[in-house]
C-alpha cells in the first residue's frame, strides 16, 4: 500500500477531501521526523512509538576489493510497534 492508496482509503471512509489528508499526513510526518531528529520519542499509544537508536563504530568488508571498512558510529530512525499492535499482528494470517 502507498501513501496514494492510504489517502484514498481514508477519504473513503470519513468523506474528507484528498487534498485535506494529504496536507495533514504531510505534517504529521514533518513533525515525527523534526521530534525524532531532536532526539525525542514520538509515542502514539496503540501504534507504536518512533525513535533514535545509536550504531556503534564497526569495521565492515568490501567483498570486490577484499579490504577491511570502517564503518563509524552512526544514528538510525527505528519503530517499535505498541503491544496492542503486535498482539494483533500476531492473530492475523498473512496472505
Amino acid at each position: 500500500m502507498r501513501k496514494a492508496d492510504v489517502i484514498s482509503n481514508i477519504s473513503d471512509k470519513t468523506g474528507i477531501p484528498k487534498v485535506d489528508i494529504l496536507v495533514t499526513l504531510e505534517t504529521f510526518f514533518k513533525e515525527v521526523k523534526l521530534a525524532v531528529l531532536e532526539g525525542e520519542t514520538v509515542s502514539i499509544r496503540g501504534f507504536g512509538s518512533f525513535t533514535v537508536k545509536k550504531r556503534a563504530a564497526k569495521k565492515g568488508r568490501n567483498i570486490k576489493k577484499n579490504e577491511v571498512v570502517h564503518i563509524p558510529e552512526h544514528y538510525i530512525p527505528t519503530f517499535k510497534p505498541a503491544k496492542e499492535f503486535m498482539v494483533a499482528i500476531k492473530s492475523v494470517k498473512v496472505k
